[in-house]
This record gives C-alpha cells, sequence and structure tokens, in this order.
C-alpha cells in the first residue's frame, strides 16, 4: 500500500490540519507526519515543497495529493470506507455533511476574533466583536441537535466518530480557550471529543511548541 503522508502547520495554531489528522487516526492507517512551523521566515519555502496551494494541511498517497482540509477529509472516507467516516444512512450523512460543510465555510466572526490557540486561557474583547455571540450559539444549537436526534448510537454527533467530529474539534478547543461556557447538554460531547487518543496526542504537541509572533 503507497505511504500516506500529513502535512500539517503548527499544531497549537492550525485548526485546519488538526481536522484531517482526526479522520486520518480514526482510520488507524500508519501514516508519517510533516510538521511546517508556521509564522517563520521559511514557512512559505517548506509549505510550497508539498502543497499547490501554498497551505496545509496537504495529504499525500502515493501519487495523489490532495489539499483542503475538507477534501483530504472526504478522500480518506472513500478510499478507506472500512472506518466508516461519514454515517451510514443516507439521510444522516447528508446532516453530517450539512454541519461538515457549515463549518468549513462559516463561522468567520468566530474564526477571526477567537482563533485557536489550544495552550493558552484567556479572555479577550473579541468575544463581544459582532457576530460572535451568535456564531456560539449557532454552533451550540447544532451540537445539541444533532446529539439529540443523531448521538444515540455514541458519544460524538451522529453517534459514532465521524468527520463532523473532526471539523468541530478545534471549536471545542477555542471555547476552552476563551472560556466560552458549554450548554449542558454539550458538555459530554466536549468531553468525548477532547478525550479521543488522537485529540490528546495532538495536545501534548501543541502544549511543547513555541509561542508565535502573531498567527493568521
Amino acid at each position: 500500500m503507497s505511504e500516506l503522508t500529513l502535512v500539517v502547520g503548527s499544531k497549537n495554531f492550525s485548526s485546519w490540519s488538526l481536522r484531517p489528522y482526526l479522520a486520518l487516526a480514526h482510520t488507524g492507517q500508519p501514516f508519517r507526519e510533516v510538521l511546517v512551523p508556521l509564522d517563520t521566515p521559511e514557512t512559505a519555502a517548506l509549505i510550497a515543497m508539498h502543497s499547490p496551494s501554498g497551505r496545509v494541511p496537504v495529504l499525500k498517497h502515493g501519487d495523489t495529493v490532495v489539499w483542503d482540509s475538507l477534501s483530504i477529509c472526504e478522500y480518506l472516507a472513500e478510499a478507506f470506507p472500512a472506518a466508516k467516516l461519514w454515517p451510514a444512512d443516507s439521510a444522516t450523512r447528508a446532516m453530517a455533511r450539512s454541519v461538515t460543510s457549515e463549518m468549513h465555510s462559516g463561522f468567520q466572526a468566530l474564526r477571526t476574533h477567537l482563533p485557536m490557540d489550544i495552550s493558552a486561557r484567556k479572555t479577550v474583547p473579541g468575544l463581544d466583536a459582532p457576530g460572535v455571540h451568535a456564531d456560539i450559539a449557532r454552533v451550540q444549537g447544532l451540537w445539541a441537535g444533532c446529539r439529540e436526534r443523531y448521538g444515540k448510537g455514541g458519544p460524538f454527533l451522529f453517534g459514532a466518530f465521524s468527520i463532523a467530529d473532526a471539523f468541530f474539534a478545534p471549536v471545542i478547543t477555542r471555547f476552552v480557550t476563551y472560556g466560552v461556557p458549554f450548554r449542558p447538554e454539550n458538555v459530554a460531547y466536549r468531553d468525548a471529543v477532547l478525550g479521543l487518543p488522537a485529540m490528546l496526542k495532538w495536545t501534548e504537541a501543541a502544549l511543547g511548541e513555541p509561542p508565535l509572533a502573531r498567527y493568521r
């Protein structure tokens, strides 16, 4: 089988990289990881060695190169169907894809004002920025709704772990970082995601990274 290589950015900050990392770890396939520190004079050149888009993450599988976190996760779902990265039921799968796509393309206020910073515990003026509270409410409503309707078979949004959980994992870390309260019905979901072995491994590495002067 062709070797799998996942190129990721700094683990403390790169929410885009965390998502396919969790999905790939869930497949159980062995893979090589290439870490590119962000915000250094060498960052752009190092990423360019792997990524046609000039961004991370990037998945390499033999001669196949896939970039963009959602595209990588979709590729993994097709390449390793036994991992069941999407729900089996078509209607449930459509809902899982919908919430994942909303996370992938939306919540701009949340992304802008509450950037991922796993090692930090802080409050910021951004919590009161326009749109942030609406984004937080929407995310928590999605979690609660998915858990109530689809979550009977396990602790995740659709029962078993799926790509949807990989996409919301960085948001969970953001809420922890900035002290955003979790709705009571979402606490168990938070703990399930943070307790994933791959998430624990990623977090441990993130805590050991040096701080960045800035991050975009």
